[in-house]
């Protein structure tokens, strides 16, 4: 450019006001001299003094720089100078579009032989650091038949795909035998995984060479707190849901086992029968008992019946997934309840009850429990007997707690036993006259001096 073009265009200058806005001046004075007031008269205000009036300009009053460019040369100009500065350069450098991981990925100069150093193993993945690449790459452990890659062992691939959701290049080793075939699962078809490793929300398992997930509530038919346990096993499961698109891989152990569980229902109902022993696992438990699942077929173990002495907390004798051995007391088909015992694989104490407590035995006995029609005292762990209101005192009892109290131990007499219907009557006012009796016959007898005999007292009648 010239020296005109690149001297700036410069700004007009306003124009000077006329000579009518200058100030006045007095006549034969100076110009610009002040004015002074007459003497006894105020000075004019000064902001109230009249001024002159500066004329209002246009455009046409405003003379351009004759330097100036017109605007279409200016154009010109600059679209020559870019097309220079821009001759060697294409237009894919341009916009920078095959610098995009995806675009790379996609382009078919990229998807020839790479070689890339190993990062880093994870789990069933090797990190491959690709070369010129932003991103990097992942190849699957099952691509190694020799075992793990050590980091900085080089390797030779082709890409595959792009995982956006991850920001990671698929991978694939050249001369690796593994193929992946999408077609080998489908939904609803039983399937062996085998478990990798765990993860926050459940197990990372691989079925046929493909990476899949199993959720932690899908692990078993019970609740799973340690599921690292399951590491490194073989599990059969069922396949809910496939989508090779994204490559996601959904397997459910628990939907298997609740498929088969339903097949044995049926077949347990028909064997079922009372006096049975079964094995059993408790599923839970509560205030009134705990209920066990006999492989299809929950059954309740009532709290009555969990021990031959009383139980007042039944997790005091069984906890959740605790394996047990009951016996079948009884069976409702219509109703599809199931009553369970415990306390039957026990020895009784009630066996050869007559011999061990003979009628007129002075036992010691614990007062467990107070009623309106007596006292209940247990003899020991799972005997009790009774202690009717009439034989608590000789005289009338109106109130029980007058006599004994909960947890007070007592004399009393074994009355009668009944083994069958598993009862025994107790006495506490005979055990209390057989403590006096005793008493008095352990207590010296007096003898009394004979009686004076009057001289004068003679036979017959005066």
């Amino acid at each position: 450019m010239s020296e005109e073009q690149n001297e700036p265009a410069g700004v007009p200058e306003a124009p000077k006001p006329p000579a009518s806005a200058e100030p006045s001046a007095e006549p034969g004075g100076e110009p610009g001299a002040k004015r002074q007031a007459p003497p006894g008269k105020r000075p004019p205000d000064r902001f109230k003094r009249p001024r002159a009036k500066t004329p209002m300009l246009s455009l046409d009053d405003i003379e351009m720089p004759r330097s100036k460019l017109k605007l279409s040369e200016l154009d010109a100009d600059i679209e020559s100078e870019l097309q220079e500065a821009l001759s060697g350069v294409s237009q894919d450098n341009l916009f920078a579009a095959e610098s995009r991981p995806e675009a790379k990925a996609a382009s078919g100069d990229d998807k020839g032989p790479k070689k890339g150093k190993v990062l880093a193993v994870h789990g069933a993945d090797v990190f491959i650091d690709v070369p010129g690449g932003r991103s990097q790459g992942v190849l699957s452990l099952l691509q190694f038949p020799d075992g793990p890659p050590a980091p900085g062992t080089e390797v030779s691939f082709d890409i595959e795909g792009y995982d956006r959701a991850n920001g990671l290049l698929i991978l694939a080793r050249r001369g690796a035998a593994v193929i992946v075939d999408w077609s080998s699962v489908a939904i609803g078809q039983t399937v062996e995984a085998r478990v990798t490793e765990t993860n926050k929300g459940g197990l990372a398992v691989e079925v046929n060479g493909i990476r899949g997930f199993m959720p932690i509530s899908q692990i078993d038919l019970y609740r799973v707190d340690n599921a690292d346990s399951f590491v490194n096993q073989k599990l059969l499961c069922m396949v809910v849901e496939v989508d090779p698109q994204e490559r996601n891989l959904v397997v459910s152990r628990r939907a298997l086992l609740e498929k088969e569980r339903e097949e044995q229902r049926e077949k347990i109902w028909a064997d079922l029968a009372e006096g049975q022993v079964r094995d059993g696992i408790v599923r839970s438990v509560r205030d009134f008992g705990a209920f066990v699942d006999l492989g299809g077929v929950d059954g309740l173990i009532h709290v009555s019946e969990m021990s031959w002495s009383r139980v007042k907390d039944p997790a005091s004798v069984v906890q959740p997934g605790q394996a047990v051995k009951v016996v079948v007391l009884k069976v409702d088909r219509d109703a599809r309840k199931v009553g369970l015992g415990l306390k039957q694989l026990q020895p009784s104490p009630w066996d050869n009850i007559g011999a061990k407590y003979p009628p007129g035995l002075m036992v010691k006995a614990r007062i467990t429990r107070i009623a309106e029609f007596g006292a209940f005292a247990e003899l020991e762990p799972g005997v009790e007997g009774l202690i009717h209101v009439s034989e608590l005192a000789p005289q009338r009892v109106r109130r029980i707690s007058d006599v004994v109290q909960v947890e007070q131990e007592v004399q009393v007499m074994v009355l009668d036993v009944d083994p069958q219907q598993r009862r025994i009557s107790l006495s506490l006012k005979a055990a209390q006259a057989e403590a006096e009796a005793e008493e008095e016959a352990s207590e010296p007898e007096v003898e009394k001096p004979p009686r004076p005999r009057d001289p004068t007292l003679r036979g017959g009648i005066r």
